[in-house]
């Protein structure tokens, strides 16, 4: 059998004497004065992305994420959680104003609207965004015989 090794605990006036830094993560979260909420409802999930003015994302969540799995991430409950747990998040930057941009045509767009509305932000613009076929694609070739 080898040497069993003993590890000893330095204090914090030791690493800084050894030139060891330690980084601590106190991130202060700034404050946004308008915040635009991008919801994708899918067949399959719910997305809400919140960002800033310029687009910087600053806090997100899926269906997925908080917690559901299979054909109850697509479900109105489901976003209204999602919704929740987003609104949570955005505690801290103290956001009062938001524009929501709502893309697909998942059950969850209705009520992650809803639960934006009953969490007591100010939405001044809502904005469907959802991609639209113009001309179609193109036509198949005619068939030749």
């Amino acid at each position: 059998m080898g040497k069993k090794k003993i590890i000893t605990k330095t204090s914090d006036s030791e690493n800084i004497k050894s030139g060891v830094t330690i980084k601590k993560s106190s991130k202060k979260a700034r404050k946004v004065d308008l915040a635009r909420i991008y919801i994708n409802a899918t067949y399959n999930n719910t997305f809400i992305t919140v960002t800033d003015k310029q687009g910087n994302v600053l806090t997100w969540a899926s269906a997925g994420s908080v917690g559901f799995s299979g054909p109850k991430k697509a479900t109105p409950f489901a976003a209204s959680k999602v919704v929740s747990i987003v609104s949570e998040k955005m505690k801290p930057f103290e956001i009062k104003d938001i524009e929501i941009y709502v893309k697909g045509i998942g059950s969850g767009r209705d009520s992650a609207i809803r639960s934006f509305a009953n969490e007591g932000y100010n939405i001044l613009l809502l904005k469907d965004v959802t991609p639209i076929p113009h001309n179609g694609p193109r036509p198949p070739k005619p068939r030749r015989v």
